[in-house]
């Protein structure tokens, strides 16, 4: 393996790295917002941590995630759910959308964070290449997150304007959404459609030409 081998490698493992702890930051984010809204389950089960193996699932955080990138040649995966219940709200529907708000706003702040060292450092290469893709990631989480099909943050944000009813029929859909959102990414990327790309892209790449990453 020569030096830029090396090297490319090593930024590889860096951007992983970060964006691997972007998800953890996104985890404890719904657990902070959760719990200053007055649902303290998070806490109880140890979620109010940035400790990154309180959030991990095995499963759906490494093995899975490896799984699809060597065998379809694209990244999905998830972290374990945060516990939450609304009933300790004091509004359950506004609090719960919230609660989902948080985690994709934690992306954000993330990719802002990263933005502003990239023009500090832009006499970097090395520094910019690393943080236009934890930027360029970090975003793709957050509109991925924002799509209004349950169990994503998006479904509990629409929730929101629900009544009550639709509400409570909305999110009995989220034990049988994850399988269906499963199923629909691994088709569409077999079928070459990248539906879910083609929603979530343009935007990504909108909000990183303001902010001048390139």
């Amino acid at each position: 393996m020569n030096n830029s081998n090396v090297i490319s490698l090593l930024l590889n493992v860096v951007i992983i790295a970060l964006v691997f702890y972007s998800i953890i930051i996104h985890e404890f984010s719904h657990s902070l917002a959760a719990f200053l809204l007055g649902d303290d389950s998070a806490k109880r089960a140890g979620r109010l941590t940035l400790n990154p193996l309180k959030h991990i699932d095995w499963f759906g955080t490494v093995i899975l995630p490896l799984f699809l990138y060597f065998t379809c040649g694209f990244i999905y995966g998830y972290a374990k759910p945060v516990p939450f219940n609304p009933y300790n709200f004091k509004n359950f529907k506004t609090d719960s959308g919230l609660t989902g708000l948080a985690g994709p706003l934690s992306n954000f702040l993330v990719a802002i964070v990263f933005a502003l060292i990239y023009h500090l450092f832009g006499f970097s290469f090395i520094v910019q290449y690393i943080c236009t893709y934890v930027i360029y990631l970090n975003l793709l989480l957050a509109f991925f997150n924002l799509i209004p099909i349950p169990p994503l943050d998006g479904s509990k944000v629409i929730g929101i304007f629900l009544t009550d009813q639709a509400y409570y029929k909305w999110t009995m859909q989220e034990r049988k959404g994850m399988i269906y959102l499963f199923a629909f990414i691994i088709i569409s990327s077999l079928l070459g459609w990248n539906i879910i790309g083609k929603i979530i892209v343009p935007p990504v790449n909108f909000i990183m030409n303001l902010m001048g990453v390139h």
